[in-house]
């Protein structure tokens, strides 16, 4: 599931969603909505999480468990 493992990259990472949320041009209240499930970003802004983790989309989306781009 996509908000799973966002917050998996995420704590992989050991960042806040507050320190992600800065990095990617969003606010905190709106990465946390992708992590519980309320949202889901727009393609833009799932391209900006693949770049910021550095995996693939796929990887993101839950369509494939290899990270590399």
């Amino acid at each position: 599931m996509f908000s799973e493992r966002l917050k998996i990259l995420r704590y992989e990472k050991g960042l806040t969603q507050e320190e992600i949320a800065n990095e990617i041009n969003t606010s905190r209240q709106t990465y946390a909505n992708w992590e519980v499930g309320r949202a889901e970003p727009s393609i833009d802004m799932l391209l900006n999480l693949a770049n910021y983790f550095e995996v693939s989309i796929d990887y993101i989306c839950c369509n494939t468990d290899v990270k590399d781009k």
